[in-house]
Protein backbone atom coordinates (compact mmCIF):
# COMPACT_ATOMS: atom_id res chain seq x y z
CA UNK A 1 0.00 0.00 0.00
CA UNK A 2 0.80 3.67 -1.02
CA UNK A 3 1.29 6.11 1.54
CA UNK A 4 0.09 8.84 -0.15
CA UNK A 5 -3.79 6.72 -0.68
CA UNK A 6 -5.95 5.97 1.54
CA UNK A 7 -7.84 2.43 0.73
CA UNK A 8 -12.03 3.06 0.92
CA UNK A 9 -14.76 0.17 0.76
CA UNK A 10 -15.58 -0.42 -2.61
CA UNK A 11 -12.10 -0.04 -3.69
CA UNK A 12 -11.75 3.51 -4.57
CA UNK A 13 -8.73 5.91 -2.75
CA UNK A 14 -8.24 9.12 -1.38
CA UNK A 15 -5.55 11.23 -1.51
CA UNK A 16 -3.78 10.58 2.46
CA UNK A 17 -2.02 14.22 1.34
CA UNK A 18 -4.38 16.98 0.11
CA UNK A 19 -3.43 18.30 -3.50
CA UNK A 20 -5.06 22.01 -2.78
CA UNK A 21 -5.20 24.97 -0.50
CA UNK A 22 -7.51 27.87 -0.43
CA UNK A 23 -6.57 31.78 0.16
CA UNK A 24 -8.71 34.48 -0.26
CA UNK A 25 -6.80 37.82 -1.38
CA UNK A 26 -9.58 40.40 -0.94
CA UNK A 27 -12.59 39.23 -3.48
CA UNK A 28 -10.58 36.68 -5.46
CA UNK A 29 -9.85 33.16 -4.49
CA UNK A 30 -6.55 31.84 -5.10
CA UNK A 31 -6.07 28.06 -5.06
CA UNK A 32 -2.74 26.67 -5.29
CA UNK A 33 -2.87 22.68 -6.48
CA UNK A 34 0.22 20.04 -6.20
CA UNK A 35 0.88 18.52 -10.01
CA UNK A 36 2.87 16.37 -8.40
CA UNK A 37 6.83 15.56 -7.48
CA UNK A 38 9.70 15.54 -9.48
CA UNK A 39 12.72 13.81 -8.67
CA UNK A 40 15.78 15.87 -9.63
CA UNK A 41 19.89 15.76 -8.70
CA UNK A 42 20.56 18.57 -6.10
CA UNK A 43 23.32 19.68 -8.86
CA UNK A 44 21.09 21.71 -10.73
CA UNK A 45 20.13 23.63 -7.83
CA UNK A 46 23.80 25.39 -7.61
CA UNK A 47 25.79 25.05 -10.66
CA UNK A 48 28.20 28.27 -9.53
CA UNK A 49 29.08 26.99 -6.10
CA UNK A 50 31.64 24.01 -4.91
CA UNK A 51 29.87 20.76 -4.80
CA UNK A 52 30.96 20.46 -1.09
CA UNK A 53 29.21 23.62 -0.23
CA UNK A 54 26.30 23.04 -2.09
CA UNK A 55 26.28 19.34 -0.31
CA UNK A 56 26.70 21.01 3.20
CA UNK A 57 23.13 22.96 2.55
CA UNK A 58 21.27 19.76 1.47
CA UNK A 59 22.28 18.00 4.78
CA UNK A 60 21.57 20.75 6.50
CA UNK A 61 17.74 20.75 5.21
CA UNK A 62 17.52 16.83 5.70
CA UNK A 63 17.42 16.70 1.61
CA UNK A 64 19.93 15.15 -0.66
CA UNK A 65 22.45 14.18 -1.38
CA UNK A 66 22.47 13.55 -4.72
CA UNK A 67 18.83 14.21 -5.37
CA UNK A 68 15.64 15.83 -3.84
CA UNK A 69 11.96 16.01 -4.44
CA UNK A 70 11.42 18.92 -5.93
CA UNK A 71 7.24 20.30 -5.86
CA UNK A 72 5.23 21.13 -8.63
CA UNK A 73 2.45 24.04 -8.21
CA UNK A 74 -0.22 25.22 -10.14
CA UNK A 75 -2.78 27.84 -9.66
CA UNK A 76 -6.19 28.71 -10.17
CA UNK A 77 -7.50 31.99 -10.00
CA UNK A 78 -11.31 32.88 -9.67
CA UNK A 79 -12.58 36.22 -10.06
CA UNK A 80 -16.33 37.57 -10.89
CA UNK A 81 -16.53 36.26 -14.42
CA UNK A 82 -13.43 33.98 -14.63
CA UNK A 83 -11.44 31.20 -14.10
CA UNK A 84 -7.57 31.57 -14.51
CA UNK A 85 -4.94 28.50 -14.72
CA UNK A 86 -1.67 29.75 -13.83
CA UNK A 87 0.64 26.87 -15.65
CA UNK A 88 -1.05 23.41 -15.98
CA UNK A 89 2.11 21.30 -15.13
CA UNK A 90 4.26 18.70 -16.52
CA UNK A 91 1.29 16.19 -18.12
CA UNK A 92 1.88 12.50 -18.12
CA UNK A 93 3.80 11.89 -21.54
CA UNK A 94 7.23 12.14 -20.01
CA UNK A 95 9.05 8.67 -19.12
CA UNK A 96 10.88 8.97 -15.60
CA UNK A 97 8.19 11.01 -13.76
CA UNK A 98 5.58 8.65 -12.27
CA UNK A 99 4.67 11.22 -9.77
CA UNK A 100 4.03 14.74 -11.61
CA UNK A 101 1.39 15.30 -14.49
CA UNK A 102 -1.59 14.86 -11.64
CA UNK A 103 -3.67 18.01 -13.27
CA UNK A 104 -6.85 16.50 -14.27
CA UNK A 105 -7.42 14.67 -11.15
CA UNK A 106 -6.09 17.28 -8.69
CA UNK A 107 -8.39 19.66 -10.96
CA UNK A 108 -11.44 17.40 -10.11
CA UNK A 109 -10.77 17.18 -6.60
CA UNK A 110 -10.61 20.75 -6.02
CA UNK A 111 -13.66 20.89 -8.05
CA UNK A 112 -12.71 23.16 -10.71
CA UNK A 113 -14.04 21.28 -13.93
CA UNK A 114 -11.35 21.83 -17.17
CA UNK A 115 -14.60 23.45 -19.52
CA UNK A 116 -15.13 26.07 -16.58
CA UNK A 117 -11.58 27.99 -17.40
CA UNK A 118 -11.65 30.62 -19.28
CA UNK A 119 -8.01 31.55 -18.90
CA UNK A 120 -4.08 30.04 -18.71
CA UNK A 121 -1.07 32.29 -17.81
CA UNK A 122 2.02 30.64 -18.96
CA UNK A 123 4.59 31.78 -17.11
CA UNK A 124 7.18 30.19 -19.05
CA UNK A 125 7.00 27.37 -21.58
CA UNK A 126 9.39 25.03 -19.77
CA UNK A 127 7.32 21.58 -20.18
CA UNK A 128 6.71 21.26 -16.18
CA UNK A 129 4.72 24.41 -17.17
CA UNK A 130 2.25 23.66 -20.91
CA UNK A 131 2.90 19.93 -20.69
CA UNK A 132 -0.43 19.76 -18.49
CA UNK A 133 -2.02 21.33 -21.45
CA UNK A 134 -1.00 18.55 -24.05
CA UNK A 135 -2.47 15.82 -22.54
CA UNK A 136 -5.83 14.11 -24.60
CA UNK A 137 -7.91 14.51 -21.46
CA UNK A 138 -7.37 18.04 -21.31
CA UNK A 139 -7.49 19.14 -24.93
CA UNK A 140 -10.81 17.80 -25.59
CA UNK A 141 -12.28 19.53 -22.65
CA UNK A 142 -11.06 22.71 -23.14
CA UNK A 143 -13.50 25.49 -23.58
CA UNK A 144 -13.19 26.83 -27.73
CA UNK A 145 -12.88 30.29 -26.91
CA UNK A 146 -9.93 29.44 -24.16
CA UNK A 147 -7.19 32.69 -24.22
CA UNK A 148 -3.84 31.86 -23.30
CA UNK A 149 -1.71 34.39 -22.03
CA UNK A 150 2.26 34.42 -22.49
CA UNK A 151 4.98 36.84 -23.64
CA UNK A 152 5.83 37.36 -27.15
CA UNK A 153 9.66 37.46 -26.13
CA UNK A 154 8.96 33.42 -24.48
CA UNK A 155 7.31 32.32 -27.74
CA UNK A 156 9.58 34.25 -29.86
CA UNK A 157 12.25 32.56 -28.26
CA UNK A 158 11.49 28.96 -28.58
CA UNK A 159 11.41 29.02 -32.12
CA UNK A 160 14.93 28.70 -31.80
CA UNK A 161 16.08 28.32 -28.37
CA UNK A 162 19.63 28.74 -27.10
CA UNK A 163 20.76 26.45 -24.25
CA UNK A 164 24.30 27.17 -23.57
CA UNK A 165 24.05 29.04 -20.93
CA UNK A 166 22.15 25.91 -18.85
CA UNK A 167 23.17 22.65 -17.24
CA UNK A 168 20.82 20.36 -17.64
CA UNK A 169 20.50 16.45 -17.39
CA UNK A 170 21.09 15.19 -20.83
CA UNK A 171 17.85 14.63 -22.47
CA UNK A 172 16.49 17.44 -20.83
CA UNK A 173 16.77 20.68 -23.86
CA UNK A 174 15.34 18.14 -26.63
CA UNK A 175 12.37 17.67 -24.54
CA UNK A 176 11.68 21.09 -24.05
CA UNK A 177 12.73 22.45 -27.10
CA UNK A 178 10.14 19.30 -28.59
CA UNK A 179 7.14 20.10 -25.88
CA UNK A 180 7.51 23.80 -26.42
CA UNK A 181 6.98 23.80 -30.42
CA UNK A 182 4.27 21.17 -29.76
CA UNK A 183 2.53 23.73 -27.43
CA UNK A 184 2.55 26.44 -29.96
CA UNK A 185 1.60 24.52 -32.82
CA UNK A 186 -1.10 23.13 -30.89
CA UNK A 187 -2.55 26.95 -29.10
CA UNK A 188 -1.20 29.14 -31.97
CA UNK A 189 -4.62 30.86 -32.42
CA UNK A 190 -5.27 30.91 -28.93
CA UNK A 191 -2.41 32.72 -27.90
CA UNK A 192 -2.50 36.47 -26.24
CA UNK A 193 0.69 37.62 -26.47
CA UNK A 194 2.20 40.23 -24.03
CA UNK A 195 4.91 42.55 -24.39
CA UNK A 196 5.93 43.59 -20.61
CA UNK A 197 2.62 43.70 -18.66
CA UNK A 198 -0.91 43.34 -19.11
CA UNK A 199 -3.90 42.89 -16.99
CA UNK A 200 -5.51 39.50 -17.42
CA UNK A 201 -8.40 40.59 -15.44
CA UNK A 202 -9.41 42.93 -12.46
CA UNK A 203 -6.45 42.41 -9.94
CA UNK A 204 -4.83 39.68 -11.92
CA UNK A 205 -1.76 40.94 -13.74
CA UNK A 206 1.31 39.28 -15.54
CA UNK A 207 5.18 41.11 -15.86
CA UNK A 208 7.62 39.74 -17.51
CA UNK A 209 10.98 39.67 -15.82
CA UNK A 210 13.36 37.45 -18.40
CA UNK A 211 16.15 35.83 -16.65
CA UNK A 212 14.67 32.07 -16.44
CA UNK A 213 13.92 31.97 -19.79
CA UNK A 214 13.59 35.27 -21.94
CA UNK A 215 9.76 35.76 -21.42
CA UNK A 216 9.47 34.37 -17.94
CA UNK A 217 6.71 35.71 -15.86
CA UNK A 218 5.33 36.20 -12.46
CA UNK A 219 1.85 37.04 -11.94
CA UNK A 220 0.20 39.21 -9.15
CA UNK A 221 -2.69 38.99 -7.91
CA UNK A 222 -4.71 41.83 -6.03
CA UNK A 223 -7.62 42.64 -4.05
CA UNK A 224 -8.92 45.12 -1.21
CA UNK A 225 -5.37 45.59 0.04
CA UNK A 226 -4.46 42.38 0.23
CA UNK A 227 -1.39 40.70 -2.22
CA UNK A 228 -0.40 37.29 -3.70
CA UNK A 229 2.62 36.93 -6.13
CA UNK A 230 3.02 33.78 -8.29
CA UNK A 231 6.83 33.76 -8.92
CA UNK A 232 6.74 30.41 -10.92
CA UNK A 233 10.39 29.83 -11.62
CA UNK A 234 12.21 33.13 -10.33
CA UNK A 235 12.36 31.19 -6.92
CA UNK A 236 13.80 28.37 -5.92
CA UNK A 237 14.34 26.63 -2.51
CA UNK A 238 17.94 27.44 -2.01
CA UNK A 239 16.80 31.22 -3.01
CA UNK A 240 15.90 32.25 0.05
CA UNK A 241 19.22 31.45 1.81
CA UNK A 242 21.81 31.59 -1.41
CA UNK A 243 20.07 34.08 -4.16
CA UNK A 244 23.10 34.28 -5.81
CA UNK A 245 22.82 30.45 -6.52
CA UNK A 246 22.43 29.73 -10.10
CA UNK A 247 19.88 27.14 -11.76
CA UNK A 248 20.74 24.93 -14.27
CA UNK A 249 17.75 25.34 -15.78
CA UNK A 250 18.08 29.19 -16.08
CA UNK A 251 18.98 30.54 -19.99
CA UNK A 252 20.33 33.55 -18.00
CA UNK A 253 21.86 33.24 -14.76
CA UNK A 254 23.29 36.18 -14.20
CA UNK A 255 20.21 38.12 -15.28
CA UNK A 256 18.35 35.05 -13.04
CA UNK A 257 19.83 36.14 -10.02
CA UNK A 258 18.76 39.64 -10.32
CA UNK A 259 15.25 39.31 -11.09
CA UNK A 260 15.25 36.71 -7.74
CA UNK A 261 16.84 39.32 -5.66
CA UNK A 262 14.52 42.31 -6.71
CA UNK A 263 11.27 40.19 -5.99
CA UNK A 264 12.50 38.66 -2.72
CA UNK A 265 13.01 42.66 -1.67
CA UNK A 266 9.78 43.61 -3.36
CA UNK A 267 7.86 40.51 -0.81
CA UNK A 268 10.12 42.25 1.72
CA UNK A 269 8.75 45.73 1.11
CA UNK A 270 5.19 44.52 0.62
CA UNK A 271 4.56 42.04 3.14
CA UNK A 272 2.46 39.91 0.45
CA UNK A 273 2.22 36.29 0.06
CA UNK A 274 4.37 34.46 -1.64
CA UNK A 275 3.59 31.06 -4.24
CA UNK A 276 6.03 29.57 -6.68
CA UNK A 277 6.09 26.62 -8.31
CA UNK A 278 9.06 24.71 -7.19
CA UNK A 279 8.41 25.39 -3.52
CA UNK A 280 7.12 22.96 -1.18
CA UNK A 281 3.10 22.42 -1.27
CA UNK A 282 1.18 24.68 -0.49
CA UNK A 283 4.03 27.02 -1.08
CA UNK A 284 2.29 30.15 0.61
CA UNK A 285 4.10 32.22 2.76
CA UNK A 286 6.23 35.06 3.37
CA UNK A 287 9.62 36.69 3.09
CA UNK A 288 11.83 38.27 5.26
CA UNK A 289 15.03 39.56 5.65
CA UNK A 290 17.95 37.75 7.16
CA UNK A 291 20.94 39.62 7.28
CA UNK A 292 21.99 39.93 3.79
CA UNK A 293 20.11 37.01 2.43
CA UNK A 294 16.12 36.15 3.20
CA UNK A 295 13.78 34.03 5.09
CA UNK A 296 10.79 31.96 3.73
CA UNK A 297 7.93 32.01 6.37
CA UNK A 298 5.47 29.18 5.41
CA UNK A 299 1.58 30.70 6.47
CA UNK A 300 -0.03 28.86 9.08
CA UNK A 301 -2.52 26.00 7.17
CA UNK A 302 -6.51 27.48 8.02
CA UNK A 303 -8.99 24.82 8.84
Amino acid sequence: MKLEHIPQPGGAAVDLVPSRYAVEIGDLEVIVISDGILPLPTSTMSTNVDPDTRTEWFKEQFLGPDKFDWGLNVMVVRTKDRVILVDAGLGGQFEGFPRAGLLPQRLASAGIEIESITDVIVTHMHMDHVGGLLVEAVKRRLRPDLRIHVSAAEVAFWKAPDFSRTVMPAPIPDVLKSTAAEFANEYRSRLITFEERTEVAPGVTVQRTGGHTPGHSVVTVSSGGDQLVFAGDALFPVAFDHPDWQNGFEHDPETAVKVRVRLLDELVASRGLLVATHLSFPSVGRVAREGEAYRWIPSFWDY
